[in-house]
């Protein structure tokens, strides 16, 4: 038996071993295969649906505390981050002016109620002086009548008709100027009773208006909310129109989502929106729905729009503002939101049945308050009651 060949084992001892590089290399360049096309599979079973944007932002309506008349500010009943419910006073301004003038209001409505009551019973009165006025002719005709048969047979001189004639005349004119009289103040008090009179009307108005300017004093919350930008000082004389602090209602707070135009493709009204905010991290999920699509992108309507026209132009890609609304108002009062927070949103783009612009008008108001509707029916009750208190027994004329 012949023995392994020398030569042939010192060339195989002189090899060196497999490197690992090239192990190492196909092993990355596997796994960045089999990641790009898990990547892909991904996008095209999954994320092609979602558009996302880190450019969003939680906005709200801000709702100005203003004055309606001027005054002197005696009361500051809220500061800012205090909670406030519709109707609370928020700034008392001094009254004394406003009550002054509430009182000079109610004396004027009652003196018209009385002048009105006066044209009333001037009616009465003329329609009594009409008709002695025409019992008045009735005898003089009758008169006249028995001296011109007198006159005819000569019992009677004719000037003793003619002072007959005279005094049938005198009695005509008499009753043609009460009948004149008459209808002029018929004329003011026609088809009308003393609460419908015009001048108790506009006794009643200028009423009204003070008893406003009085009420407005005590300037309120129209809206359940949160104080903020509060500016107002005590003593300090405000008028009309001045801010004073802002009432934000955070319950009905919306996101700004600021896309860009080449996510918009697909993009519709009422598709779901996943939010979360940095303030809380990505322990909270919010769930919401898009409200809007802008109709314009930022820049269009920014307080200085781009001039593309100067021949120095660079494309850039423009960003429009998606509104979404939140469909779960607990967590907002699970987890409250404020005004300017950083958040990010990711649209759902399956359902792609909602249009691209609102195809209806409102038909209810975006925001509203009913708390001044009480003021003038408040109003309307003092005005019922001085004129009912103004009123004669048997003439009130209602």
């Amino acid at each position: 038996m012949s023995s392994q060949n020398p030569l042939a084992a010192e060339t195989a001892a002189a090899q060196p071993p497999k490197s690992r590089r090239g192990f190492l290399l196909k092993t990355l360049a596997a796994v960045v295969v089999i990641a790009a096309i898990g990547w892909g599979v991904w996008y095209f079973v999954d994320g092609r649906w979602f558009e996302e944007t880190d450019d969003a932002y939680i906005n709200g309506n801000v709702v100005q505390i203003t004055p309606q008349v001027p005054g002197s500010v005696i009361t500051i009943g809220a500061d800012d981050g205090d909670l406030v419910h519709a109707g609370d006073v928020l700034v008392k301004l001094d009254p004394a002016d406003a009550d002054v003038a509430l009182q000079q209001a109610r004396a004027n409505l009652a003196s018209t109620v009385r002048k009105v009551r006066g044209l009333y019973s001037n009616v009465s009165g003329a329609q009594a002086e009409v008709a002695v006025r025409k019992t008045a002719v009735d005898k003089a005709l009758a008169d006249y009548n028995r001296r011109r048969d007198l006159a005819k047979s000569g019992a009677i001189s004719a000037e003793e008709l003619s002072h007959a004639q005279d005094a049938l005349t005198t009695a005509q004119s008499a009753l043609t100027t009460s009948q004149q009289q008459l209808q002029s103040n018929k004329v003011l008090v026609d088809d009308t009773v003393v609460a419908s009179h015009p001048d108790v009307q506009t006794a009643a108005a200028r009423l009204r208006a003070a008893y406003l300017d009085d009420v407005r004093s005590s300037i309120i919350a129209p809206v359940d909310g949160y104080v903020a930008k509060r500016s107002v000082q005590l003593g300090q004389r405000v008028a009309p129109g001045t801010p004073l602090m802002a009432v934000v209602p955070l319950h009905e707070v919306w996101i700004d989502a600021n896309f860009k135009e080449t996510q918009l493709t697909s993009m519709r009204i009422g598709q779901p929106v996943e939010i979360r905010a940095d303030v809380y991290g990505g322990a909270v999920t919010y769930k919401g729905k898009i409200e809007s699509l802008g109709v314009g992108t930022g820049s269009a309507f920014s307080l200085l729009p781009a001039q593309n026209a100067t021949g120095n132009w660079i494309k850039i890609v423009q960003r429009v503002p998606v509104r979404v609304f939140f469909t779960d108002p607990k967590q907002l009062e699970e987890h409250p939101l404020r005004i300017g927070l950083s958040t990010k949103v990711s649209v759902n783009l399956h359902d792609q049945s909602g249009p691209l612009l609102a195809k209806q008008a409102p038909t209810q108001p975006a925001f509203s308050t009913e708390v001044y509707k009480e003021q003038l029916a408040k109003a309307d009750g003092m005005i019922a009651d001085i004129i009912h208190a103004n009123m004669a027994g048997e003439s009130k004329q209602q």
